[in-house]
């Protein structure tokens, strides 16, 4: 019998070179495995009998409301929450039998804390499905295991984040304990504590069975009058176009005939961007190798718990009475070449990749030294470029639907993801914030691009168990975007973040350049790893769950922005617009504000789903008709808008707009012009006195007021000019056609010399915003929010009897009184908080921080979060006011003070200009 300590032994004196990622497209079988054996560790898998009928399981209708394609978890999932929400002519695909893909041989973990709500909530919803609902319904079990859950800290910082997941989940009603070493040895004999800070121990984690599982879902979902059927690949998508132009999905072929329908889910897995090109839609994956072994029996390993030791980048899953050991590796193994006959079958493992798991697997339970391998799982996953799943409408073809990119945990999310994408089907867009997940968070010009999707998908694989840091960058396919003030910001010590391909100003390092390299797959394929590497060596202070080394520099920015006056660069916004015979009628219905003042106003105003939820707030400026003077004007001989739109999710607003003309009908032109200008924005109580010098206009109070704007000439060349501010300060945002920038720039920099001007980046606007009061789309503004939760309802046009989206929904809420609503803590103590947060009044949880930061003028962290009535009730200001409120930042309590309004200048006095 082979051992896996000798297993080590055998590839570690191997020595083979690693291969190149274009080249490493098959594992290989070396005579130094410790086993030939590959199988699965379940008793029961749907694999069919050899010779088998291999034809349709059932006749094909002729019609659906919905075809889902492909049978693994997240197809029966959908297939089942579709039906249960009251569609029943739905129809799931699948090309062999159920799981077979990639379902078949997961390992079946689900950890219910996750650093996201809404992960937190739909892990909850999985967890639900499958330990209760769908047993009280079919009369089956699914194979839920109830083993709890541990996880490893082997330093502070990783301790650090599993107290932060400690504290959301008590918001959440999820029980959870830190362990010392001590009790975690008390808990799980067989572990090594040595090396251990503390670990994180969630007893009702567990671990669920693919095929049980999957044949109840779909069991209940035939019980409620869908219709599966195995045995049938579909060979093609048909897609008509509509008489305005639009794409729509009409049929689904295979060879056994065509099912005609409005809507296609693709939840394909690794096959999904083969059936995405069926109806030219791009689906940004890619296949790689992913494995775990299976040992023979331990001794004292029953009813242990599932243990993920992040440091060591390996989990161990209970398996009866032996282990199944996996993890991830800096090295996989991408699978190009996808065969589309590959159906409950498995790779070779490849020892030199896995290996490496192998080492802290023993090193955290040393029995395995001297444990056999009872057999290999290596299988193909489907990866994504930020390690989140791809789901929602497709942007190119309306009625195509994405559900695959599940990154290993299409289990384990499948739940809460099959039921928000059902919810996406029939409403239109899902209940939950699930804006991290839909496919239109990625600009189109990245997702077929195969540089970027396999840079960051190796990058998001090789980071998956790295703890998740606040102020984390990738490295992986950087400069994939820059505007005209790039190299001069880089010159001048600019940290670059990026948002959306776009590389964005974080913050100025004060000891000079430090550019972004090429990527070097962190040394991994035979790359040479990035040496003197100055941004990878700061970007690495921010590891931490303390105030960063550079706070100070932030600090500086800040109040330089406060007391003087500073530039930010804001050139990756979106730039669109908004023209043609149904303007105004678009406007209208677009936005929550009467964006229909006269040409020169500028109106900040949010767009709502038809819940009432936020799906974006932006700036919107009238325009004058007239002949074109592109890029600063459309030709328009009506009505005509600009919208300015924050640039890391300009993608998710453009498709937005674009979808509601098209439901509604509105004759409209909707042109994209961000790769066309620039912006900087000029910030503070001497911005005027610069801006006087650079511009051709009078900007006293009369003659330029607040939220308007005007094409003006600075330093001979003509720009917009708008007066607004999202750092609650006097200023001015200029919109540069791209070949002016740097003249502009430069003569801005130039007249600000004698006032101290400073470069300030988004770390500074973050912080400067948040002391403001200012919402941040996706983060204290989301679209499971409405305007009138959110604070936000003097953006609404309810006075008015103008229709808008979603205004049914905003009326009802406001007659009933607001359930949840957010509030501004802020706390003495000099501690930094992030978010997820809980927040407790009367010592009770009622919600946790959306968002938080130091504000450096009122000298205090700040955090915002949206807050329930443990009764049920209203949250009025009677109960904010009358609450004790404390904050729960790792397991620490700190007393906090609620905020009716802003503690920074609740009169808006700065940004008029009034600073006596």
């Amino acid at each position: 019998m082979a051992f896996l300590g000798r297993a080590v032994q055998r590839i570690a004196s191997a020595a083979r070179p690693p291969l190149s990622p274009l080249c490493r497209t098959s594992a290989h079988s070396y005579s130094s495995e410790p086993t030939q054996e590959k199988n699965v560790p379940y008793k029961k898998t749907l694999k069919q009998q050899e010779g088998s009928s291999t034809g349709p399981t059932k006749p094909l209708p002729r019609s659906a409301e919905v075809v889902v394609i492909g049978g693994g978890s997240l197809g029966c999932q959908t297939v089942y929450h579709l039906a249960k929400m009251g569609l029943t002519n739905v129809v799931l695909l699948e090309r062999d039998r159920l799981t077979a893909g990639t379902t078949w041989h997961t390992a079946g973990l689900l950890w219910q804390l996750r650093p996201s709500d809404v992960e937190v909530e739909l892990l909850a919803h999985t967890r639900n499905v499958i330990s209760k609902d769908l047993e009280e319904e079919t009369g089956l079990h699914t194979g839920w295991i109830e083993n709890g859950g541990l996880f490893i800290a082997s330093n502070k910082q990783r301790l650090d984040e599993y107290k932060r997941l400690m504290s959301l989940g008590k918001v959440y009603g999820i029980e959870s304990h830190v362990l010392s070493p001590a009790q975690t040895k008390d808990l799980y004999p067989l572990m090594n504590v040595d090396d251990l800070y503390g670990t994180l121990y969630v007893p009702k984690d567990g671990t669920m069975d693919p095929a049980g599982t999957c044949t109840t879902l779909t069991r209940a979902a035939l019980a409620r009058g869908a219709t599966v059927i195995e045995n049938c690949p579909v060979t093609g998508i048909q897609v008509r176009t509509d008489d305005v132009g639009v794409k729509r999905v009409k049929a689904v072929e295979t060879a056994y005939g065509t099912i005609e329908t409005p809507c296609v889910v693709n939840c394909a897995g690794v096959w999904a961007t083969k059936l995405g090109e069926m109806a030219g839609v791009k689906v940004p994956l890619i296949a790689m190798h992913h494995a775990y072994v299976v040992t023979e029996r331990i001794e004292g390993i029953q009813n242990m718990p599932n243990v993920r030791d992040h440091d060591a980048s390996v989990y161990l899953r209970l398996q009866g009475d032996a282990l199944s050991v996996g993890g991830y590796e800096n090295n996989p193994i991408f699978w190009d070449e996808v065969s589309d006959k590959f159906a409950f079958s498995l790779f070779d493992l490849d020892w030199d990749v896995f290996m490496q798991h192998i080492e802290g697997a023993i090193n955290r339970v040393p029995a395995l030294e001297q444990t056999g391998i009872k057999s290999t799982v290596c299988g193909p996953e489907s990866f994504t470029a930020d390690h989140k799943p791809l789901m929602g409408e497709a942007p190119e073809v309306r009625g195509f639907f994405l559900g695959c990119g599940f990154n290993s945990a299409g289990m384990m999310l499948g739940g809460g993801c099959g039921r928000e994408l059902a919810h996406w089907i029939i409403h239109g867009r899902p209940e939950k914030d699930m804006y991290g997940y839909d496919i239109r968070r990625f600009h189109n010009s990245l997702t077929d691009n195969n540089r970027w999707i396999r840079e960051r998908s190796h990058e998001s694989y090789a980071k998956n168990y790295s703890v998740v840091f606040p102020f984390d960058e990738p490295l992986a396919s950087r400069n994939m975007r820059k505007d005209p003030f790039h190299q001069v910001l880089t010159e001048q010590g600019c940290m670059f973040q990026e948002r959306h391909g776009w590389e964005r100003p974080g913050w100025f390092n004060k000891e000079g350049p430090a550019p972004v390299k090429d990527y070097d797959y962190y040394g991994s394929y035979d790359i040479k790893k990035n040496v003197n590497y100055k941004y990878c060596y700061l970007l690495s202070k921010e590891y931490t769950f303390d105030f960063p080394p550079h706070h100070n520099v932030i600090k500086s920015e800040c109040l330089s922005c406060r007391h003087g006056v500073a530039v930010f660069n804001m050139s990756y916004f979106g730039k669109f617009y908004l023209t043609g015979p149904d303007a105004k009628k678009a406007a209208d219905w677009l936005f929550t504000a009467d964006v229909n003042k006269k040409p020169g106003s500028t109106v900040y105003t949010c767009m709502l789903n038809k819940r009432g939820g936020v799906e974006a707030d932006l700036t919107v400026s009238r325009l004058d008709p007239g002949a074109a003077n592109l890029p600063l004007a459309p030709e328009s001989d009506g009505d005509a808008y600009y919208l300015a739109i924050g640039g890391g999710v300009a993608e998710h607003n453009w498709n937005h707009i674009r979808t509601v003309l098209q439901d509604q009908g509105f004759h409209c032109h909707l042109t994209d012009h961000s790769e066309d200008m620039g912006m900087i924005s000029i910030q503070g109580p001497k911005s005027r006195e610069v801006l006087q010098e650079v511009l051709d206009t009078d900007l006293s109070n009369e003659a330029f007021p607040f939220s308007t704007h005007k094409i003006v000439k600075a330093a001979g060349h003509q720009v917009r000019a708008m007066r607004l501010s999202f750092v609650g300060e006097l200023g001015w945002e200029l919109h540069i056609p791209k070949d002016s920038c740097l003249p502009v720039y430069h003569a801005v920099m130039a007249a600000g010399a004698k006032h101290s001007i400073i470069n300030s980046g988004y770390r500074a606007i973050d912080s400067l915003s948040i002391e403001k009061g200012y919402r941040h789309w996706h983060a204290d503004l989301r679209p499971d929010d409405t305007p009138l939760e959110a604070g936000l309802a003097f953006t609404c046009k309810l006075k008015s009897s103008i229709p808008f989206q979603g205004r049914d929904r905003l009326e009802k809420q406001k007659e009933e009184g607001l359930r949840r609503r957010i509030v501004c803590f802020t706390i003495n103590e000099k501690v930094p908080m992030f978010s997820l947060e809980a927040i407790f009044c009367n010592g009770v949880p009622v919600g946790h921080l959306r968002r938080s930061d130091y504000g450096f003028f009122i000298d205090k962290t700040i955090g915002y979060g949206y807050i329930r009535n443990p009764d049920g009730g209203v949250v009025s200001a009677d109960f904010i006011k009358s609450g004790d409120f404390t904050l729960e930042r790792m397991g620490v309590t700190y007393k906090a003070k609620a905020h009716l309004k802003s503690p920074f200048d609740s009169e808006n006095k700065r940004v008029k200009g009034i600073y006596s």
